[in-house]
């Protein structure tokens, strides 16, 4: 507590929030709630002000339901945790109370704590969303078979709201029984589970701290020319193992995106055009889709819904941020990426690190050297990572090829069950 009252009295909200982040499922609520009372009033959050001091005077379950609300609403869900479970151990069968506590632990990616929460009570709530979301969680917690079978004790919604929630986890499940067929789909089975949960390809699998705590993430990466060229090339298995054939190269309009798409649609031998939402058998190649502009007035809001033929291709996905929508196929997943072309840190050849500018060549340029790079071929397997050559990616293709890519593009916004580090 020392701690954590330092931070808020030097002005340190940020450091404040990673410290409760750590800290708060040990604390007094009493405390966790002065200390936000404070922090709140400082950032003009005055809803979460309210119900921090409230919450202070008197810990009731409405107390502790409003706050909790305010931090979910605030971004802080990992705050409401143990306010909503006083509030539950107040009133157990308050459902409410239960609900609000499985969106927190949605919200924290622990859903495997949101399966043991729900298990108890399902029966006696609502199926919509009780066992949906039971099913749900399991499905995100990695337990394939206990997402089907409740699932299939789920009656048609009375409510047209949750159709979409419906057919969202269909597809998920209909993935996961693909997937399964050539892949182990257990918690190190990367690929797997990101076309399991979002319907993408992922092309490479980290092999750096595989076995300690990466598990096929990258943390940092700094791209290079050759490795944009093996991703195409990748890229270029992958459309063939499943049969499609593009006719032309969609542009996106930031730079990164336009200079890969330019050496993509070289490479391929395909006519590059500006992105068109509604233009068929298009390959839309993006470099990070949060740089892209997701937005209608950016003219890319058609990217939620595909045209007839259409692949989205990312080469760097960020897996700690992911972007508005998933892509069919993605590069790698990381939580920092830096492109051959902007600003780098780099180690000098005295050891020391130095900061490399941006490279202002015009994208025509920057897409002719990734053409004539040469592939860097795929690290050997190292901290336990296993091999992923060109035919064991093929043949994962090929056995999921008639559910890929369909189905609207949602967003991704569970890393689902394979854990990885992050880092601040």
């Amino acid at each position: 507590m020392t701690d954590a009252r330092a931070l808020l009295e030097n002005g340190d909200i940020a450091g404040l929030i990673r410290h409760l982040r750590f800290n708060a499922e040990s604390m007094d609520l009493g405390e966790i709630a002065r200390l936000m009372a404070t922090a709140a009033d400082r950032s003009g959050f005055d809803d979460l002000r309210e119900a921090a001091g409230a919450m202070a005077a008197r810990q009731g379950p409405q107390e502790l339901y409003d706050f909790g609300y305010a931090c979910i609403e605030r971004g802080v869900a990992f705050l409401a945790i143990p306010a909503l479970r006083a509030a539950i151990a107040l009133l157990p069968d308050e459902p409410v109370l239960l609900m609000e506590l499985v969106a927190a632990l949605e919200r924290e990616n622990r859903h495997a704590e949101a399966v043991e929460a729900l298990e108890p009570r399902v029966d006696a709530l609502a199926p919509w969303p009780a066992r949906y979301l039971l099913a749900h969680n399991a499905l995100l917690a990695g337990d394939a078979d206990r997402a089907e079978r409740e699932a299939a004790r789920l009656p048609p919604p009375d409510d047209a709201d949750w159709a979409p929630a419906r057919d969202r986890l269909a597809r998920m499940l209909d993935r996961a029984r693909a997937v399964r067929t050539v892949s182990p789909l257990d918690l190190k089975d990367l690929r797997g589970w990101q076309f399991t949960l979002g319907g993408g390809v992922l092309l490479t699998i980290s092999p750096y701290g595989f076995d300690d705590g990466m598990t096929g993430r990258f943390a940092y990466t700094s791209d290079t020319f050759e490795t944009c060229r093996r991703t195409l090339d990748r890229l270029r298995l992958v459309l063939d193992a499943a049969g499609r054939r593009p006719a032309s190269v969609g542009l996106l309009p930031d730079r990164s995106s336009r200079v890969l798409g330019l050496a993509a649609a070289r490479l391929f031998g395909l006519p590059a055009e500006p992105f068109d939402p509604a233009r068929p058998d298009a390959l839309v190649v993006a470099y990070d889709l949060n740089e892209a502009g997701l937005n209608e007035a950016a003219g890319l809001d058609g990217l939620w819904e595909r045209a007839e033929g259409q692949v989205l291709f990312e080469r760097a996905t960020c897996w700690t941020d992911p972007p508005a929508v998933t892509a069919d196929v993605s590069g790698l997943l990381h939580q920092v990426a830096k492109s051959p072309w902007g600003e780098r840190l780099q180690v000098s050849p005295g050891g020391e690190p130095e900061t490399v500018p941006p490279d202002e060549r015009p994208a025509e340029e920057l897409a002719d050297e990734i053409v004539r790079a040469l592939p860097e071929p795929d690290e050997d397997a190292s901290d336990g990572a296993p091999p992923d050559p060109d035919d064991a990616l093929a043949g994962f293709v090929r056995a999921v090829a008639d559910r890929w890519p369909t189905g609207p593009r949602d967003a991704l916004r569970s890393p689902g069950p394979v854990p990885s580090n992050r880092f601040a």
